[in-house]
C-alpha cells in the first residue's frame, strides 16, 4: 500500500490562494464609486447578456469579477437569501453587511474544505442617506471581508486604475463625469479603446424611492464621455 502524498498546510493554502488570484487577476476590471449622487459601478462587458453587476435588493448592488459561473451562483444565493430574510422579518432588516457575512463564510468554507478554490472577488454596495453612510463590502476568494473604499477597483490593472481615479474621482464629482473618469481609466490600464456598447454599469441612484438600482443608457454614456 502506497503512502499518501504529504503536502503542509501552509504551502497547500498558499497554492490555493495563488491558483485563485491568478483567476482574479485576469478578469476584466470593475470600478466602483460612492458619490453625493449614489453608488457608481463600471465594467467593460461585451455579452448582453451575462452580467457582472446586478440589483441584489431594494438599495444593495452585488458586482463580482472572475469566474462568472462561480460569483453568478454567489449572486443568485445573495439574491434568495436576501428575499427569504426580507419575507421573514422586514425589508429594513436586509442589509449589505448581513450578505457580505454570508457570502465571507461560504468562500471561507469553500476555500478550506473544497479541491479548488472559487476564482471570485465581489463587492456588496448600499445605498444610504448620505455618501457617508453607504456601506461597502469586499469579499475575496478565500473568505476574507473587509470594508471597501469609497473608490474601489477589482480585477485586472487595480493599482494602476486606483491610482489614476483618486486624483480625479471625489464625493462631489457628478456622476456622468465620475462615469467617464472610469471609463478612461479602464482604457489606459487595457491600453485599447473599448467600444460604447461594451460598458456595463450599474447605478444605485440616491432617492426617496424604495428600488435604487438602474442601468446608465446607451446614450446617457455617450453624452457623458463627449
Amino acid at each position: 500500500m502506497s503512502m499518501p502524498f504529504y503536502v503542509p498546510p501552509e504551502q497547500l493554502v498558499k497554492d490555493r490562494a495563488d491558483f485563485a488570484r491568478k483567476g482574479v487577476a485576469r478578469g476584466k476590471p470593475i470600478v466602483v464609486a460612492a458619490i453625493d449622487d449614489g453608488i457608481l459601478l463600471v465594467s467593460e462587458n461585451s455579452s448582453p447578456s451575462l452580467r457582472k453587476i446586478g440589483e441584489v435588493y431594494d438599495r444593495i448592488a452585488f458586482a463580482g469579477v472572475g469566474r462568472f459561473n462561480e460569483f453568478e451562483t454567489l449572486r443568485v444565493a445573495g439574491v434568495r437569501y436576501a428575499d427569504l430574510k426580507g419575507y421573514s422579518y422586514a425589508r429594513s432588516d436586509v442589509t449589505a453587511k448581513g450578505l457580505a457575512n454570508a457570502y465571507s463564510q461560504t468562500l471561507g468554507q469553500i476555500f478550506s474544505h473544497e479541491v479548488k478554490p472559487y476564482e471570485v472577488d465581489i463587492i456588496v454596495a448600499e445605498l444610504a442617506a448620505t455618501v457617508d453612510e453607504d456601506k461597502l463590502f469586499r469579499i475575496q476568494y478565500d473568505g476574507t471581508l473587509r470594508d471597501a473604499d469609497g473608490l474601489t477597483v477589482l480585477g485586472a490593472g487595480e493599482e494602476e486604475i486606483t491610482r489614476v481615479l483618486t486624483g480625479s474621482v471625489a464625493s462631489d464629482t457628478p456622476m456622468p463625469v465620475v462615469f467617464a473618469a472610469a471609463c478612461d481609466a479602464i482604457e489606459r490600464a487595457a491600453d485599447r479603446e473599448i467600444a460604447p456598447d461594451a460598458w456595463e454599469t450599474g447605478f444605485l441612484e440616491r432617492t426617496d424611492t424604495r428600488r435604487t438600482f438602474r442601468r446608465l443608457t446607451l446614450a446617457e454614456m455617450t453624452a457623458a464621455r463627449q
